[in-house]
């Protein structure tokens, strides 16, 4: 039997060595982070890395993106800091919910240092773009038919409960799905008694179910995400502009980080 966790570690290890980088943070970002993984579920292993000071003085820069996919159970690649941080100062959700995943391989202590600061930064309207977007896109391409793969009904169902929850507390939301449901379940809260339990029943269900593997839909779930999808785009776009961190925070950042 493959022991998984030795060989994310290993892997992680070869990177640093081969590309002369140091990992800042590494976690499961995806279904087994998010709570409802499939049987046949992949490790989505991302990470965050720095370079030397001296590499980056080179003229020609080196590649940003380290991509590490090496066969069907594991999925490891990248960024680096000098992309991630830009990318986290125009409000990419994605690199935050890195920093929020339950399940961490590596955590540097100078990025544990900055991660409080760089939470602080989290601006509103580009997630909640960014989790409708991944919503709408999920229900018109893979949920309108009679049958469907059940992951796809959590791959709305999640970023729709996102917003609500950036909404509620002005905040990160929570990687895993389990958080956002229980918060959000209740007529008042949103979610109905019999729609949560709908939810929880293709919780069970999913969890024995291939990723691949298609099934008749879920008319109240389907109804559910319709609704709140036209729900959330009419919020968001009564929403003002949310402020950013300026760019001298973020190069402050990226300084201590590359020097330490």
């Amino acid at each position: 039997m493959r022991d998984i966790q030795r060989e994310i570690q290993e892997n992680l290890d070869a990177i640093e060595r081969e590309h002369g980088v140091r990992v800042l943070l590494a976690v499961e970002s995806g279904s087994r982070a998010w709570g409802f993984a499939s049987p046949d579920s992949d490790y989505d292993v991302r990470f965050i890395y720095v370079r030397t000071e001296e590499d980056y003085l080179r003229l020609w820069p080196k590649a940003d993106v380290i991509e590490w996919a090496l066969d069907d159970v594991l999925d490891i690649n990248g960024w680096d800091l000098r992309k991630a941080l830009p990318a986290m100062r125009k409000g990419n959700p994605v690199l935050y919910e890195w920093m929020r995943s339950p399940i961490v391989y590596r955590k540097d202590a100078h990025w544990e240092a900055v991660e409080g600061t760089l939470a602080d930064a989290y601006t509103e309207k580009p997630a909640l773009y960014h989790y409708y977007g991944l919503a709408n896109k999920t229900a018109r391409l893979h949920l309108s038919g009679n049958l469907v793969s059940y992951k796809k009904y959590f791959y709305a169902l999640r970023p729709l409960l996102c917003c609500r929850w950036i909404e509620k507390y002005h905040e990160i939301p929570p990687v895993e799905f389990s958080r956002l449901l229980d918060l959000f379940s209740g007529k008042e809260a949103g979610l109905t008694e019999d729609l949560h339990a709908e939810i929880l029943r293709l919780l069970e269900e999913k969890a024995l179910t291939g990723e691949k593997e298609l099934k008749p839909g879920i008319q109240t779930i389907s109804r559910f995400i319709e609704e709140d999808c036209i729900q959330q785009k009419l919020y968001i776009d009564a929403l003002g502009n949310t402020e950013t961190k300026d760019t001298e925070y973020f190069e402050k950042v990226f300084l201590e980080l590359v020097r330490d």
